[in-house]
């Protein structure tokens, strides 16, 4: 948020003295926010690719007036200082390997135009931070957001029940019955919910309890109607971890308990599978740990990164792609891999597509940077609220990664709420946020 005293002249009024500049701002955020969640292709059929295709002509149209909209704000409205901060030397050296994996990858045109949607999508949260000039702007930001997707999302359970739910003769039929709203999968669904929920409780604590309980109660049931229980068990998990040193005077515990929890994840999920004494030790006490044919997708994922463990295979270079349509399917293998469009597993996913290198980049962009910006925090109450709301999105996001994958996936509504998490904790970390003096 853009709160520097050099803004403060900005309260000069437009349009007649009717509409403010700080206003005007608020308003493009939160139109961004919300279009950018909801996506331009809402209530598709399941399994329809939402996130920005670059063959789809209103996903171009749409996603270019987004960065045009972007660009214009960021240069008419936002503290140049704000912008700047926001791109860390770790995001740039990120970027670089993402670009390079679009050099490298087997279509470079094809490529670049997704890129180019995920670069879009990246720069419009980016412009959804620093608009808003205070905590009482952001938080219209996030009231109307949540507005627009959770009150599309019931409305499509009425009037278009068969794209708002998953159906039995969808292209997975055990999931007829499960609410999936205005997105493409229950799996996209029930973690944006979740992220609501988060702001939900963060309007609670800085006293906007009507539109706090109301945001977080619409959000809660829609996601447990989604069905997944990894996300029901993430959510309180992840509020518990986030709110509760804070409340017992310990808040550095929150980072510990953090890291804590993402090495435990990371041994539980990809430690049965390449940790020889994990894995045999699950093979003794969980046989059946699977979690659904992920490991099958892991281990495979496993073996074609060793053959490139420099560079991967390239942006957009790997899952369903030639590559994978030539190879052989063992009658025992529990996922066919070559219907997959991606491997259950966004940090694998960034090592078989980036490299083994921009993984490591990528684990402390993602997860170490954010912790330090989380300890460097301001003591004052409104950045404390924020940094927590943040942090929760990205605690839960992060854990979330290893089951399933969105980093750098285009427009995917999950992988924007992780960059507001990563790009907010930054932001709340470098600057005290104001608060308007209400009369």
């Amino acid at each position: 948020m853009s709160n520097t005293g050099s803004l403060r002249r900005t309260d000069e009024l437009l349009l007649g003295g009717i509409v403010t500049r700080d206003g005007v701002a608020t308003a493009i955020a939160a139109l961004l926010f919300a279009v950018v969640i909801v996506s331009f292709r809402p209530f598709q059929p399941a399994g329809a690719e939402l996130t920005g295709d670059g063959g789809d002509i209103v996903n171009q149209l749409g996603f270019s007036s987004l960065g045009a909209i972007s660009i214009f704000s960021l240069l008419t409205f936002a503290d140049p200082k704000v912008v700047r901060s926001l791109l860390s030397p770790s995001w740039i050296l990120m970027l670089g390997f993402f670009m390079l994996s679009v050099i490298n990858a087997t279509d470079p045109s094809s490529a670049m135009r997704a890129a180019f949607f995920t670069l879009l999508g990246v720069l419009t949260i980016a412009t959804v931070l620093v608009l808003p000039r205070d905590a009482d702007s952001f938080s219209k930001v996030i009231i109307f957001c949540a507005i627009v997707v959770i009150g599309l999302s019931y409305i499509g359970l009425i009037v278009f029940p068969h794209e708002a739910l998953h159906t039995a003769d969808s292209q997975e039929p055990e999931h007829a019955g499960l609410w999936r709203g205005v997105f493409a999968h229950k799996n996209i669904a029930g973690p944006i919910m979740a992220c609501f929920s988060f702001a939900g409780l963060y309007l609670v604590r800085r006293g906007q309890k009507f539109w706090g309980v109301a945001i977080f109660g619409a959000a809660m049931i829609f996601m447990l109607h989604t069905g997944s229980k990894t996300t029901a068990g993430l959510v309180p998990f992840s509020i518990l971890i986030v709110v509760l040193p804070g409340m017992i005077g310990m808040r550095f515990g929150t980072p510990i308990l953090f890291a804590l929890a993402i090495i435990a994840t990371a041994i539980g999920t990809l430690g049965i599978v390449f940790i020889p004494p994990v894995k045999e030790l699950a093979a003794t006490y969980f046989p059946d740990l699977t979690y659904t044919g992920r490991t099958t997708l892991w281990e495979f994922s496993g073996e074609m990164l060793a053959k490139k463990p420099w560079t991967g295979y390239g942006y957009e270079s790997f899952w369903g792609t030639p590559l994978l349509l030539s190879q052989d399917q063992p009658f025992d293998r529990a996922w066919d891999i070559r219907t997959i469009v991606h491997g259950h597993d966004g940090y694998l996913d960034i090592a078989v597509l980036m490299g083994i290198p921009a993984l490591c980049v990528a684990v402390y962009t993602f997860v170490i940077a954010p912790l330090r910006d989380y300890m460097r925090i301001p003591p004052r109450k409104e950045n404390i609220y924020l940094g927590d709301f943040f942090m929760m999105v990205v605690l839960f996001t992060a854990l979330n990664a290893f089951l399933e994958s969105f980093f750098f996936h285009r427009g995917d509504p999950v992988w924007l709420f992780f960059v507001l998490g990563v790009l907010g904790l930054r932001q709340v970390s470098l600057r005290p946020i104001a608060v308007r003096r209400r009369p």
